[in-house]
């Protein structure tokens, strides 16, 4: 794993307290298999529930340790995630971290601008010609919009993903760079990172 140059204590005990909780209703449904009387198929819907629950608390930590070393706005960056979320607006945020993606992706509309979260949800509004590409963000600055990304095509059959999800998976799997997804489906909110996505928490901040 790489080193995020976090404080993982508070987070490490809350974790473990949510792993204790789950370990103990399986616990619980292993000494309930005796009862004929007493069917599993709604606490193991609740168990995955309580799982997923632990993975998007953990990557929504990780997220911000990956991202505080490289840029000072990941608070802006999670308002508006959890804005454009809320209004199920699509997007597709790449945060550039030490590799160069000058050779990976289709160059967009250069912004040069602070990055502040109205402007990053501006771009992202259905209505703006920008809003279908990649928001490229270094630092402080939003570098440019409407930027083609490298496609992953490891997700095929059952677990085929719409564009944008490829078009991250694309990108972290050809750089270090982490990329951000809402969906304009379901408005759940996902960062690629290293060709995994990951679950964040859709609610507060991250």
């Amino acid at each position: 794993m790489e080193n995020v140059g976090c404080d993982f204590s508070p987070m490490e005990q809350s974790l473990k307290e949510d792993i204790r909780k789950v370990i103990n209703a399986l616990q619980n449904n292993l000494d309930m298999m005796g009862d004929g009387n007493y069917c599993l198929l709604g606490d193991f819907e609740k168990i995955k529930d309580e799982f997923l629950s632990i993975e998007m608390k953990a990557a929504t930590f990780y997220l911000n340790c990956y991202l505080s070393p490289f840029t000072d706005k990941y608070p802006e960056i999670s308002i508006c995630v959890q804005n454009m979320s809320k209004r199920r607006h699509g997007g597709l945020i790449v945060i550039q971290r030490e590799d160069s993606l000058q050779s990976l992706l289709k160059p967009g509309i250069p912004i040069g601008a602070e990055l502040t979260h109205s402007l990053l949800e501006s771009i992202f509004f259905s209505g703006n010609p920008l809003h279908d590409g990649a928001v490229v963000v270094s630092q402080n600055h939003i570098v440019s919009a409407a930027n083609v990304l490298p496609l992953s095509d490891r997700y095929t059959g059952e677990k085929k993903l719409g564009t944008r999800h490829r078009a991250a998976l694309g990108l972290s799997e050809q750089s270090d760079a982490l990329v951000l997804i809402v969906s304009e489906e379901t408005g759940r909110v996902s960062f690629a990172k290293s060709g995994n996505l990951y679950p964040i928490i859709n609610q507060g901040s991250f």
